[in-house]
């Protein structure tokens, strides 16, 4: 069996531990890999490395650097098959969700590339008599990256390549329910030139995440994940003197208004809301039904509901694969056994599903409950799985109290024809990311991605130039030459 390992100073590390976790195909079922799980010895192994790799790594010129990751990107889509193929035989996603998530990776890695503009620092003469000042921001050190199960690929790349574009050395953590993507990223690393010990990868669980957010010389921490995790992930990380961003926790809306096309409604909440089997942290999982359009838009969910085709995420016809374990899969059936208890209406019925021949993978069909309140527990938690929620209103002011009153406030939309209600929509809605027209509003890389309330943690979004701006420092230096030194001893605050 396949042993996933460590990547450490630039080559595969079987690492000291004795720990391992199971990797499972979650399409059969089957165990179809063991992953090692760094003890907190290695990952000081890590990070020590990482650390001895800042001083010439960051002294490389950005145009050196972002010409590494040119020839990544080049080689990223070179063997985007590869890289999409371990995805799904881990995740279980569909082979182009797979290529997807790569492709939004690439877009930051093309982003990250731009760095010697991104880089550039201020410069202002004459800020007093003879003295000039110019700012300049410098990379932080050693940047601790933790991902999530959902995006092996594209969330990390959300991160590092504009942390190594900074000229930051990087420890990876990634999931252990998926982390074959992670070894493979770093191989294209260094066959793109990255020199060794500037990426750096350590498989694992809580013990790893700890010794990570504790160590010394770990300057930085980004994390994605749940929002008690990622609570968890902050607090530690800053209580240890660190940077910290994490982003966490959804529950994301999309108002459907009476003027909508609805047939565009329904493919667009068939796509958000099951799509990856809903295991997104941008998925639909409310559907908010305003002025009388319920009926209408849950009376064709159903019909498209029963169009889904649901099976191997290698099989080019399937809509939807797998949840990504069985323990997952038993905790997103327990969402759908509390909605039925708190009496939502459970319209379309998914836990019974087993496609026919794979009956013993992490299967669940799509899940459609209707008139679910404010107050039940479907609606309230994040349930990570194909189930969809329908709520219903009578206006927009209502539509957006539901957006905003919610704990968490990661992406929100609305589908309207209605200029001035979508204007309103976008202007009202507590969170981060709006939609109007579009479910699933990720922001493109040179924007940045991020939520509001529970779904983030810290200062700085991801990507874009919240991501430049978090994985640097800013140092402003003031300069006046000899010959234009004052004369005397100065007692009083300097003025120009």
């Amino acid at each position: 069996m396949q042993i996933i390992t460590h990547f450490i100073a630039g080559k595969r590390d079987e690492g000291t531990g004795t720990r391992q976790g199971p990797v499972y195909d979650p399409s059969t079922g089957a165990r179809c890999a063991t992953v090692a799980f760094a003890p907190a010895t290695d990952v000081d192994r890590a990070v020590t490395c990482a650390a001895d790799a800042v001083p010439a790594w960051s002294d490389m010129t950005p145009l050196a650097r972002a010409r590494v990751l040119f020839r990544f990107k080049a080689l990223l889509e070179r063997d985007m098959d590869v890289l999409a193929g371990t995805i799904t035989r881990e995740h279980g996603k569909t082979l182009d969700d797979a290529r997807g998530e790569i492709t939004r990776g690439i877009e930051v890695v093309e982003f990250a590339c731009g760095s010697p503009h991104l880089l550039r620092g201020d410069f202002t003469a004459q800020v007093g008599h003879g003295v000039d000042a110019y700012s300049v921001r410098h990379p932080l050190g050693v940047c601790a990256i933790i991902t999530p199960f959902n995006f092996p690929a594209m969330v990390p790349m959300w991160m590092f390549p504009i942390a190594l574009a900074c000229g930051n050395t990087v420890v990876l953590k990634p999931s252990e329910k998926d982390p074959g993507a992670s070894l493979l990223l770093a191989d294209l690393l260094r066959e793109a030139g990255l020199p060794d010990g500037v990426f750096n990868v350590v498989q694992g669980d809580k013990v790893a995440v700890d010794a990570l957010l504790t160590h010394p010389l770990v300057a930085a921490v980004s994390f994605v994940g749940s929002t008690a995790i990622g609570d968890y992930v902050y607090r530690t990380a800053t209580a240890h003197g660190k940077r910290a961003q994490a982003l966490c926790g959804a529950k994301n809306h999309m108002v459907v208004m009476p003027d909508a096309d609805l047939d565009a409604c329904v493919s667009a909440l068939m796509g958000a809301a099951y799509g990856a089997a809903g295991e997104r942290c941008m998925a639909v999982s409310v559907a908010v039904a305003v002025g009388g359009v319920g009926e209408a838009l849950v009376s064709r969910l159903v019909s498209a509901i029963s169009a889904l085709r649901i099976g191997s995420g290698l099989d080019p016809q399937s809509d939807m694969g797998p949840l990504v374990t069985q323990e997952h899969r038993a905790r997103v059936v327990g969402f759908i056994d509390e909605g039925v208890r708190e009496g939502a209406t459970l319209v379309v019925d998914g836990r019974s599903f087993k496609p026919g021949g794979l009956e013993s993978g992490f299967f669940l069909g799509a899940s459609l409950f209707d008139h679910v309140r404010p107050e039940m527990t479907i609606y309230k938690e994040e349930i990570f799985g194909p189930v969809l929620c329908v709520m219903r209103v009578d206006t927009l002011d209502e539509a957006i109290r539901l957006v905003s009153d919610h704990d968490y406030g990661n992406g929100a939309a609305i589908f309207t024809r209605n200029g001035d209600a979508a204007r309103i929509f976008s202007a009202r809605a507590e969170a981060g990311m709006i939609g109007v027209n579009v479910p699933i509003p990720v922001p493109v890389a040179f924007h940045s991605f991020g939520g509001w309330k529970r779904s983030i943690f810290g200062d700085h979004d991801v990507y874009g130039m919240d991501g430049v701006a978090f994985y640097t420092r800013i140092k402003t230096t003031t300069v006046r030459w000899p010959a234009g030194l004052a004369q005397g001893t100065g007692f009083a605050m300097p003025v120009s």
